[in-house]
């Protein structure tokens, strides 16, 4: 026990030294790093100083302007500044107001009674955009149609449309003989209803144009290939509103649209869109 206290005696005295001989050490304090930043003072020549203070803002800007720092001195009259003092350069365009589209103003209930009491005046039924028209209605355009002998051009774009209503065109398409222009693109069509639209035209040689393109859902390769076949078959379609997504039933249409129209039996002119 005894010979085990002597290095810890020896330790202690080593520490108490040591702390000593810290505390003897003179202060010195932390020297402030230098702030390299602070400007020096110019000091120009009188009459170079005078000059500079009676100078208008014109002469100024055109001083800045020839040392070729033009920005340096905004002038409200000249050299790139505008009227608020702003150089031209960096001020942002001010802000140009996008406006909606306007609504679509068709009245639907108007337009529905006009086709089904064939009114004459009536050639063109535009309904694209009009999100609120139910299904019902929809449909019961589609069978208006089907007696209809006025109406050239039908479009019911983005008007959430679907499968029963590509169906309900789809068998007006088989009757009417007056229609020559129908789109029914941006909807929720799948490739059930387009199908369905496109098989019509085996007994339609009457429509020139149909828009199927940007439905919520895909067709798929299957039904594109199927949509080749069909168009393949057909004589009278000039305008197929598609883009396919696969190359081969792509040029599969492609061909069969610019027989169509190298025919000449409904037109001379090509007019596709893949």
């Amino acid at each position: 026990m005894i010979g085990s206290e002597v290095p810890l005696e020896k330790d202690r005295n080593l520490v108490t030294k040591l702390l000593c001989h810290e505390a003897r050490k003179a202060f010195v304090p932390k020297q402030m790093p230098k702030d390299f930043r602070a400007e020096e003072k110019m000091t120009l020549d009188p009459e170079l100083e005078e000059a500079l203070s009676s100078a208008t803002d014109v002469e100024l800007s055109d001083l800045a302007a020839i040392l070729g720092m033009p920005g340096i001195y905004p002038n409200s009259t000249s050299n790139g500044f505008d009227s608020q003092g702003f150089p031209n350069v960096v001020k942002a365009e001010p802000i140009r107001p996008v406006l909606d589209e306007p609504p679509n103003p068709t009245n639907v209930e108007e337009s529905l009674k006009r086709i089904k009491s064939n009114d004459p005046r009536l050639v063109e039924v535009n309904l694209n955009n009009i999100k609120n028209i139910p299904i019902p209605t929809l449909k019961e355009f589609a069978r208006a149609l089907e007696a209809n002998t006025h109406v050239k051009a039908y479009s019911i774009a983005a008007t959430r449309s679907n499968d029963p209503v590509a169906v309900a065109f789809a068998d007006m398409l088989k009757v009417n003989r007056t229609l020559k222009s129908l789109n029914i693109e941006s909807n929720f069509v799948t490739g059930a209803g387009v199908l369905a639209l496109v098989e019509a035209l085996k007994e339609n040689e009457t429509l020139q144009e149909i828009k199927i393109d940007n439905q919520r859902q895909q067709l798929g390769t299957a039904v594109e290939m199927e949509i080749a076949r069909l168009l393949e078959e057909n004589v009278s379609i000039l305008k197929f509103g598609y883009h396919f997504t696969q190359q081969g039933p792509r040029t599969r249409a492609a061909a069969a649209i610019t027989k169509n129209n190298d025919l000449g039996k409904l037109g001379s002119s090509t007019h596709y869109l893949f």
